[in-house]
């Protein structure tokens, strides 16, 4: 299995037709058609439901598609990483779930710059359940994720600020009334909850072992659909504080009372190696830190 016909395989993934894949790519229709049943052939199962106007992933299509989308990044990575002069170049990608903290790493990212300007960052929005994966798959070169996670198998710095859990609801709810929540007040709410475990667990321990039954209607990875759920009214969205804008919206954000901080971190696997702009890039991270960090 070549990357060539990994490339070819992701564009007619991407394009959902054969033709356009092939004009695309500047090769034959007949050249990828012949590549991907070699595909299919090699791997004994079938990628697609081809139809008369477009072609859809199978089951096995669909999970083979994010894999070797996941090979594809790693090999571009790794080649961008070992063609290095003297100057430092190369990527570096960064999975990140949704925090504020994100500052810090943003400053780092500028700080980089500075000293090795050819050094490109990536920054791929997910949730921390996929950083972890992707991180130990050595998609992410790091990965900045909120607390609590467990780390047993990850170096990790702790990020500089706090931001607060709370519920993103509409203003026309009784919620927005209130200056903050407590547990009894997500009784009798159609709930919208974080996916990530560590969240879920965290939320578990702030409402306690009480007998309140809580009405799960949604979960998210990104809270930006969820903002988007809360608007059709489809319930009222668990989150953190700063990440959505409320100004000027139809949306509120107010906080859990006791109140329920969240923390972030920036972590790597211990035991790979990081290549010289990943290295570069952690260097700075740690220059730009406060000094008591």
């Amino acid at each position: 299995m070549e990357l060539r016909v990994l490339r070819y395989f992701l564009m007619v993934v991407n394009e959902r037709n054969i033709s356009r894949a092939a004009e695309k790519l500047h090769v034959s229709q007949p050249t990828i058609s012949r590549q991907l049943k070699d595909l299919e052939d090699e791997l004994g199962v079938t990628l697609f439901d081809r139809g008369s106007r477009s072609i859809d992933l199978t089951e096995a299509g669909t999970y083979f598609a994010d894999q070797a989308r996941q090979i594809v990044v790693l090999a571009d990575k790794t080649v961008a990483n070992v063609k290095q002069t003297q100057e430092l170049t190369g990527r570096i990608l960064i999975g990140s779930a949704e925090a504020p903290m994100m500052v810090t790493v943003a400053k780092a990212i500028n700080a980089l710059a500075q000293v090795a300007p050819k050094v490109q960052v990536g920054i791929h929005s997910t949730d921390a359940n996929d950083v972890n994966q992707r991180l130990h798959a050595g998609v992410f070169d790091f990965g900045v994720v909120m607390e609590p996670i467990a780390k047993d198998e990850e170096d990790f710095i702790s990020l500089p600020g706090t931001t607060a859990w709370g519920v993103l609801v509409r203003q026309d709810s009784a919620l927005a009334q209130k200056n903050s929540v407590t547990a009894a007040d997500l009784a009798n709410q159609r709930l919208i909850m974080p996916q990530q475990h560590g969240s879920i667990d965290y939320l578990a321990d702030w409402i306690g072992t009480s007998d309140l039954k809580l009405n799960v209607a949604a979960t998210y990875n990104l809270l930006y659909n969820a903002s988007i759920m809360v608007e059709a009214g489809v319930g009222t969205a668990l989150c953190l504080d700063g990440i959505i804008n409320t100004a000027n919206t139809d949306l509120r954000f107010v906080p859990l009372a006791p109140r329920l901080e969240a923390h972030s971190s920036l972590i790597w696997p211990q035991h790979r190696p990081l290549s010289p702009a990943a290295t570069a890039f952690l260097n700075v991270m740690r220059e730009v830190l406060p000094e008591h960090y």
